[in-house]
C-alpha cells in the first residue's frame, strides 16, 4: 500500500482482534475490539484539518456520498475539450437538425397513421419505459421520438470528445443520462397514456393511493422500516430455514455447517464466504430456491460464512482481519471437524475477492487446503469494473474515507443510492411510475425482502478496498501485500471455476472472465443469464435461463471473451446442475457425514442456523 495511504490509516493491531487459535479454549469466545477512537485519533490524511474533514462529511451526507469536486472535474474536462472543437460542435449541430427534421417528419406520420405506430429509435433491450401499447398511439408516440432522439444526441455530444479523460468522459454520459432520465415521459401524469388512462378509468384514485405510498415510503425511509411485504419474509422462519447448527463464532462470522441429507457424502466439505455487504441467507432463501439445500441434496457437506454487521466500534477492522478472522478461521474450523480433508472454496461477490486473497497468500506458504476454487460473480482485476468505476477516483475515495471517518462505517444507505443509480430506471423510475403514479404496489419477494437487509462496511476495511484493490488494481498487479509479502493469483494451482451473470452491473462478465489470465491453474467459466444476484440465484426449474461454459487448461491458447462468447454452445436451464457435476469431478470419493461440529476439539454446536449475526440491523 502507498505510503501516503499508509499515513492516512492507522497502525495495524496485533491485538485488538486475535484468531483463536488455541483448540483447547472456548471457540465461541468473542474477541474484544477497542471502543470508538478519540476525535483527535482518528484515521484522517496527514495534515488534513479536522474542520475539514467533518465539513466533507457533512457534505456527502447531501450528496448521498458522491463528491462534487470529483463531477465538476469531469465536466471541465469535457467542457474544455468541447469548446475547443468547433469541428465536432458542428458536426452535433448538423446532426440535431437532421433529428429535429426526423422528429417532423415522425410527427406528421404519427398524427395521420391509421394504426399503431411505435417510436423509430431503437432502445436497449433493457429499457422498458416506452413498451406497452399506449406509447405506440398518438401524440404519445411522439413524446417518445423527441426523448429519445434527445438521448441520443447527448451521448454523441458526451462521448464523442477527443482528449477527455476516459473515466471523466464516461462519467459525464453517465450523469447526463441520469439527468434526463428524470424527464422522460413516462415519469409524469400528463405523458404517460398508461398513468392518464388509469386516472381516467379510476376517477384519480390511483394518484391518491400513489400519494399515500409515497408518504409511507417516506415513513419507511426516517425509521428504516423494511417494504411493504418484507414482513412475511422472516429469517428463520421463512427463509434461511435449512437445517444446520453455527459451530463457530468469533467477533467477525458465524460459521454455519448444515446436517446432511444424503447417506454419503463427498469427502471435501464445500465453504460458502459471501460478501460482508450483503446478508449471507441470498443463498438460503426458499427452499424452492437455496443453494445451499441443493448442494446438500447432491451429497456435499456445506459451511457458510455469516458475517457480523459491524457499528461505529469496529471502525478500524481492516481488510487482513476479515481474511484472518472470515476465510482463515473457517477453514481452520472445517479442517478440524471433516478430518483434515481438503475443502472446495466458494466465494461470492466481494467475498470471492477475498477468498482469491486468501488463497494466493496460502499458495504462497505452500498451504494446500484448498482443492477448488469457485468465484461466483467475484472481481480480481477491477480495471474493467463497469460503471462502478465512475465512482472510485482519488477524489471520491478522499470524500468516502472523510464521510467513513466521522462515523465509523460506511452506511446501506449510502451504498444503495450508488448501486440504484446503476439502474436507475428499473430500481428508481419504474418505482416512481408503478406506486406512485399508477398507486401499484409490486409485490414483495424473498430476493427484495433480502436486499432490502443490508449491513454496514467498517471504514478501514471499505477505505482498504476501495484504495489498494479498486482504485490501484494492486491484487491483479502483484502488489497486494499479506503479513508483509506480496501475493499473486499466478501461484494458485488449484482448479477454478468462475461464473459471471450476462447483465451485472457490479461484477460484469468480462471483468470474472479475467480469471483466465490471472492465473496459472485449470478455470472453467461459466457465462448464465440474469444479473448479479438472479443470476446467481438460479434454481433448476427456473424459466427463461441459459448458460455458456467452457474449460481452459494451463497450456490452452487465450481466447477473448467476446470470441469465447460467440463460440460457446449455449445450454438452457440453471447452471446449478454443471457446477455441482464439476465439483463431484473434483472430489476424491463417498465418506460418512461428518459430525456436527466437533465438541471434544472445541468446536461444539453453539445454536440453530441461521444463528445471531444474520439478525443485527
Amino acid at each position: 500500500m502507498p505510503a501516503n495511504v499508509q499515513n492516512a490509516l492507522p497502525a495495524p493491531r496485533s491485538d485488538a482482534i486475535a484468531l483463536l487459535s488455541d483448540q483447547s479454549s472456548t471457540h465461541s469466545e468473542i474477541a474484544k475490539v477497542p471502543a470508538i477512537a478519540p476525535a483527535d485519533q482518528r484515521p484522517q490524511s496527514a495534515g488534513q484539518p479536522e474542520l475539514d474533514r467533518y465539513t466533507h462529511y457533512l457534505l456527502a451526507r447531501l450528496t448521498a456520498g458522491l463528491s462534487p469536486a470529483a463531477c465538476a472535474n469531469a465536466f471541465f474536462d469535457w467542457g474544455m475539450h468541447m469548446a475547443t472543437s468547433p469541428g465536432l460542435q458542428l458536426e452535433l449541430m448538423g446532426e440535431g437538425i437532421r433529428q429535429w427534421m426526423r422528429l417532423a417528419a415522425f410527427g406528421q406520420e404519427a398524427s395521420v397513421a391509421n394504426e399503431p405506430l411505435a417510436p423509430s429509435v431503437v432502445t436497449s433491450p433493457h429499457d422498458h419505459r416506452f413498451v406497452s401499447a399506449g406509447w405506440k398511439q398518438f401524440p404519445f408516440n411522439v413524446y417518445a421520438e423527441a426523448f429519445l432522439l434527445g438521448e441520443e444526441w447527448w451521448h454523441s455530444a458526451t462521448t464523442r470528445v477527443r482528449g477527455v479523460e476516459k473515466q471523466n468522459l464516461n462519467r459525464v454520459d453517465f450523469i447526463t443520462r441520469q439527468m434526463l432520465d428524470v424527464f422522460a415521459p413516462a415519469n409524469f401524469v400528463a405523458t404517460n397514456p398508461d398513468v392518464l388512462q388509469r386516472t381516467q378509468s379510476e376517477a384519480g384514485l390511483n394518484l391518491l393511493r400513489g400519494y399515500k405510498n409515497y408518504l409511507d415510503d417516506l415513513k419507511r425511509l426516517r425509521t428504516r422500516e423494511a417494504p411493504p411485504g418484507a414482513e412475511k419474509f422472516k429469517v428463520g422462519e421463512t427463509v434461511a430455514i435449512t437445517p444446520g447448527k453455527v459451530v463457530f463464532r468469533n467477533h467477525l462470522i458465524e460459521l454455519i455447517q448444515y446436517e446432511p441429507t444424503t447417506e454419503k457424502v463427498h469427502a471435501e466439505p464445500v465453504l460458502i464466504v459471501p460478501a460482508w455487504i450483503m446478508k449471507y441467507y441470498i443463498l438460503d432463501l426458499r427452499p424452492e430456491n437455496s443453494l445451499v439445500k441443493f448442494l446438500t441434496a447432491q451429497g456435499f457437506t456445506v459451511f457458510i460464512v455469516s458475517w457480523r454487521n459491524p457499528d461505529a466500534d469496529d471502525r478500524n477492522i481492516g481488510f487482513d482481519d476479515y481474511r484472518r478472522l472470515g476465510v482463515m478461521a473457517a477453514l481452520d474450523a472445517i479442517t478440524t471437524i471433516t478430518g483434515d480433508h481438503k475443502v472446495h472454496a466458494t466465494g461470492y461477490c466481494l467475498g470471492g475477492t477475498l477468498l482469491a486473497t486468501a488463497a494466493a497468500a496460502m499458495a504462497s506458504e505452500n498451504d494446500d487446503r484448498i482443492a477448488t476454487l469457485t468465484f461466483l460473480a467475484a472481481q480480481a482485476d477491477f480495471r474493467e469494473a463497469g460503471e462502478l468505476t465512475l465512482f472510485v477516483d482519488e477524489s471520491q475515495v478522499s470524500f468516502l474515507e472523510d464521510m467513513m471517518g466521522e462515523q465509523g462505517f460506511l452506511d446501506s444507505a449510502q451504498m444503495a443510492g450508488a448501486f440504484q443509480l446503476l439502474r436507475s430506471n428499473d430500481l428508481i423510475w419504474s418505482h416512481v411510475v408503478n406506486d406512485y403514479l399508477l398507486g401499484e404496489r409490486q409485490p414483495v419477494f424473498d430476493l427484495l425482502a433480502w436486499n432490502a437487509d443490508a449491513t454496514r462496511m467498517p471504514y478501514r476495511m471499505h477505505s482498504e478496498y476501495l484504495r489498494s484493490l479498486f482504485l490501484n488494481n494492486d491484487l491483479a498487479e502483484g502488489r497486494f501485500k499479506v503479513d508483509g509479502h506480496a501475493i499473486a493469483l499466478t501461484d494458485l494451482r488449484a482448479p477454478i471455476f468462475a461464473i459471471g451473470t450476462e447483465t451485472d452491473h457490479v461484477a460484469p462478465w468480462r471483468s470474472v472472465y479475467k480469471f483466465n489470465i490471472l492465473s496459472d491453474t485449470s478455470v472453467t467459466y461459466l457465462l448464465t443469464s440474469g444479473g448479479h444476484n438472479a443470476g446467481i440465484v438460479s434454481p433448476p426449474g427456473t424459466s427463461h435461463r441459459s448458460y455458456r461454459m467452457a474449460t481452459k487448461q494451463p497450456n490452452d491458447n487465450f481466447v477473448d471473451p467476446d470470441t469465447w462468447y460467440k463460440t460457446t454452445p449455449k445450454h438452457e436451464g440453471s447452471w446449478w446442475p454443471a457446477w455441482a457435476e464439476w465439483l463431484a469431478r473434483m472430489s476424491s470419493g463417498w465418506v460418512e457425514p461428518p459430525s456436527m461440529g466437533a465438541p471434544e476439539k472445541g468446536f461444539k454446536p453453539l445454536c440453530a442456523a441461521p444463528g445471531t449475526y444474520v439478525l443485527q440491523k
